[in-house]
């Protein structure tokens, strides 16, 4: 249909959900000449005093900031980010070593969620065909009329219509209920039964009071805390420990203790006043990853971001998967000519499968994090993966390159790193084999003194035996 002034008029898109996967969609619609509204419970958060919500740190990678450079901003979030080019292991003795996450000059970015938050609304305000609406919590939306209901906190109500509506509107989505009354729609929430509790680590003397170019981690097998840098030169130290641990602790003695005990390095750099205060100020959080499928109901709406894939924060996807979600649909969009019959069912079809694998490999990273990092072979494997990646750069791929620093889909990359692995487990095999069987030829060519090896075996022995009890 052709309005007054010849050009053909756009489709409606209502976007519920204004953090960031929503405030990102309302760019990418906008920016394609769609008329957008944005519908946020929350009150805007470049007004608010104190912002509610999520505020663990954010580690932006290639995937979202392709996603940014789409609408021409990623240079703005990236100069509010600090890189951050390895893991930093810190050890029971205060031992810290490095562990590179990818080849010289690759790294993630530690960003602020809430500044992020604020400089997409800000950036979506810019298009004149969006218009933000804050204070809207939606109620219910009709799937035959598109009929959306939301209420405001003096209890106010206020309709609308829209050609699609896009939800992206958190883990706990009030788009998503109206799937829930769908045939074959497939839905699953998990939680883990670890929480998490944010800590405040200062800065001493007016800089940072560790290495701010790394993402620190103490792993304690069963638990762990990490700590991100921030632009005030603070850094946001994040516990995740087993619910009935955090019980456990009851008073700011036990603090100390349990800080004592399993990061004794952090105490003077936190402060036990500041420890004792703060690790009482809010309980422990709870993680959830949800999945469904499919992600669209007719051309009439689609989820996207955590509403349609939840995770758990231990890979550092969820935020660059929810931005990567506006990007998928923007190409399909492109490869369908704008047509929502086709775009939607096609999203859903290409996006599922990643996004269920995201959110398995994100459980899977918890483990790494918190007790695979300790071990030696685990070591020696990512210095082998490295070393075959620089010789095999096409071939053999490590896992969390291919997931931080590439837009290869996340299910293909977990198959390849399936197929690498029992590649590079066969070669280790076999090499072993190998070596066993010549050094057995060569022993039977030429027979040793055994008088002579009694000595060394026995130091052999007893340096088993240590590294057993180590």
């Amino acid at each position: 249909m052709e309005g007054s002034t010849g050009r053909v008029a756009k489709k409606k898109v209502a976007v519920v959900g204004g953090g960031l996967v929503g405030a990102l969609n309302a760019c990418f619609f906008a920016k394609r000449g769609f008329d957008v509204e944005v519908f946020e419970t929350r009150e805007d958060i470049r007004l608010a005093k104190i912002v509610k919500g999520r505020s663990i740190n954010l580690a932006l990678s290639h995937r979202g900031r392709q996603a940014l450079k789409h609408v021409g901003i990623e240079e703005k979030i990236v100069s509010k980010g600090i890189p951050m080019h390895a893991r930093m292991i810190h050890s029971l003795t205060g031992k810290q070593s490095p562990i590179p996450y990818g080849k010289k000059g690759q790294y993630i970015l530690s960003v602020d969620r809430a500044n992020l938050n604020k400089v997409l609304l800000t950036e979506a305000e810019t298009y004149p065909n969006t218009k933000l609406n804050f204070d809207h919590k939606l109620q219910d939306w009709s799937v035959e009329t598109g009929l959306m209901t939301f209420v405001r906190s003096d209890g106010s109500k206020k309709q609308t219509t829209a050609d699609l509506i896009v939800g992206c509107d958190g883990a706990f989505s009030a788009t998503r209920k109206q799937f829930l009354r769908q045939t074959r729609f497939n839905y699953s929430q998990t939680y883990i039964p670890h929480g998490y509790m944010e800590l405040t680590m200062l800065p001493i003397n007016g800089e940072f009071a560790m290495r701010p170019n790394y993402l620190h981690i103490w792993p304690r097998n069963t638990f762990m805390m990490i700590a991100l840098p921030n632009l005030d030169k603070t850094f946001t130290c994040t516990l995740f420990m087993p619910f009935d641990e955090f019980e456990k602790i009851t008073t700011g003695d036990q603090v100390i203790e349990f800080f004592q005990k399993y990061f004794p390095d952090t105490i003077p750099l936190i402060g036990v006043d500041t420890l004792k205060r703060d690790y009482f100020r809010l309980p422990a959080q709870a993680m959830v990853s949800v999945k469904c499928s499919p992600y669209h109901i007719g051309d009439k709406c689609v989820l996207m971001g955590d509403a349609a894939h939840a995770v758990v924060p231990f890979y550092g996807q969820g935020m660059n998967a929810g931005f990567e979600d506006c990007n998928v649909f923007d190409e399909i969009m492109d490869q369908f000519s704008e047509d929502l019959s086709a775009v939607l069912p096609e999203y859903s079809r290409v996006r599922v499968p990643d996004d269920h694998a995201i959110a398995d490999l994100a459980m899977y990273n918890y483990v790494e994090m918190r007790a695979h990092v300790n071990s030696r072979w685990f070591l020696f494997r990512k210095y082998l993966d490295n070393l075959l990646h620089f010789l095999m750069p096409k071939t053999i791929i490590p896992l969390y390159t291919m997931v931080t620093f590439t837009r290869t889909r996340y299910h293909e990359a977990v198959a390849h790193w399936h197929w690498q692995n029992k590649v590079i487990h066969r070669g280790l095999l076999l090499s072993t084999t190998g070596a066993v069987l010549g050094g057995s030829y060569l022993l039977i060519k030429n027979p040793p003194n055994v008088n002579k090896l009694i000595i060394p075996a026995e130091k052999v022995w007893n340096r088993l035996m240590a590294l057993r009890t180590s």
